[in-house]
């Protein structure tokens, strides 16, 4: 299935298996909720970038968006497999740095950089600082000569296109916080150029997430196209790549397909660096989270609810997004489903639902569910909610566990209170 980490297989004790590892021996070891990555996927879809834009369009950097999932141990992973890495806030561009990253193959974003974060870039000499705003521009413009080193910029523009995603995750639209407005470019591009020790190397745009039709990109493309024959810059930064099954019926374009369309529209045009920067369609289907189911609750003739130890704060997607997944029932995956239920989190919120009406297999007290492509966006913007510890993250590969992020304690929940 679409939607499974590539491993996924079912064993003799009707379990479900990734890595070579049982999803019931791994909640007993670790416990539940438990965040578990399949290594040999995440693998396969950094090589999968890298050869088919080699084959399409050579001359591209493809840099693993920390955003979906900032954690050492994978960030280990996207390195060796050679990608660079697009970081968006200090926290993430410190954990790449302490994971051995190289600064130069590190993109710096985010809207509103703070002054000490512009400082970190350059004093490390991330390889490229995306700037968003005038404002950013003077500011980093301080910064350099405060330092007296150089920094080479992209320019984000909006570009005003529209792509068929949820309204939270369009990100290029006209009426956006993200990017100079194209009647602003101009304006833009010299006033970077003004600067001592500020270089224009090329232009980036970034139309949001979870796409499946390929003509917003092709639209893209050519506009960043026209912008490098216009200025004379050198690289084209198309942002994030296209979307992932969430559900088996799910059919977003592959990645061959994704390099193909971009190549078609780039090649020998200007023989520009193209960098590319995914995320959640390198993590987001090796990535699973278990649960323990708790209760079920059966309100007669409205609804079955199938409630678990985790939920919103693990997974905020579906309550912020009303994100679908899917999910099997970890300990008898093939036993036939019987009953349509929705499954809910611990959390105290009406809308803390993880699943809705999905027809599963009779479910007990104690059964172990496995919600599938959560290795995206769900540790990433994981909370503590109700004082509740993150949960622990495994990465499992070769019929072996290891352990990458620890789960959290109570203690961990009031290290940073002051006790009056």
């Amino acid at each position: 299935m679409r939607n499974l980490p590539d491993t996924a297989k079912i064993n003799k004790q009707n379990h479900l298996e990734i890595g070579g590892v049982d999803l019931v021996d791994l909640a007993k070891e670790y416990g539940t909720p438990l965040f578990v990555m399949d290594e040999a996927t995440i693998r396969s879809r950094c090589r999968k970038y890298i050869d088919s834009f080699r084959k399409y369009y050579p001359n591209s950097d493809i840099a693993f968006a920390c955003k979906a999932l900032c954690a050492a141990g994978v960030i280990k992973i996207v390195t060796d497999e050679g990608l660079c890495l697009d970081v968006s806030s200090g926290g993430e561009a410190y954990t790449a740095l302490k994971s051995g990253v190289d600064p130069k193959k590190i993109y710096f974003h985010g809207n509103n950089k703070s002054i000490d974060e512009l400082k970190m870039a350059v004093e490390a000499g991330f390889g490229r600082i995306m700037v968003d705003t005038s404002q950013e521009i003077k500011n980093l413009d301080a910064v350099t000569r405060e330092l007296g080193r150089r920094a080479e910029v992209m320019l984000r523009i909006n570009p005003g296109i529209e792509a068929h995603t949820h309204e939270y995750i369009k990100t290029g639209l006209i009426d956006s916080k993200f990017g100079v407005p194209r009647n602003e470019i101009d304006e833009a591009v010299r006033f970077i150029r003004a600067q001592k020790l500020i270089s224009l190397v090329g232009f980036h745009a970034h139309i949001g997430s979870q796409i499946f039709d390929t003509k917003p990109f092709v639209d893209e493309a050519k506009l960043l196209l026209e912008l490098t024959k216009r200025y004379g810059t050198k690289e084209i930064n198309l942002g994030g790549g296209p979307g992932i099954a969430y559900l088996s019926s799910d059919e977003p374009p592959d990645i061959e397909t994704y390099a193909k369309i971009v190549g078609d529209v780039l090649r020998d045009k200007t023989g520009a660096k193209l960098a590319l920067e995914p995320g959640r369609s390198i993590v987001g289907t090796a990535g699973v989270t278990l649960y323990t189911v708790g209760a079920v609750k059966d309100v007669p003739d409205v609804r079955k609810y199938v409630l678990v130890d985790g939920g919103m704060a693990d997974n905020p997607r579906p309550i912020l997004y009303k994100a679908v997944y899917d999910a099997k029932v970890a300990n008898k995956v093939n036993d036939k489903p019987v009953e349509k239920v929705t499954i809910g989190g611990r959390f105290c919120e009406s809308g803390d639902i993880l699943v809705r009406d999905i027809k599963l297999p009779e479910i007990e007290a104690g059964d172990l569910l496995a919600v599938l492509c959560t290795g995206a966006y769900s540790y990433s913007m994981s909370s503590n909610y109700n004082r509740v510890p993150r949960p622990a993250m495994v990465l499992v590969n070769n019929g072996a566990a290891t352990l990458i992020l620890k789960r959290e304690t109570y203690d961990d929940l009031i290290r940073n209170d002051i006790i009056l």
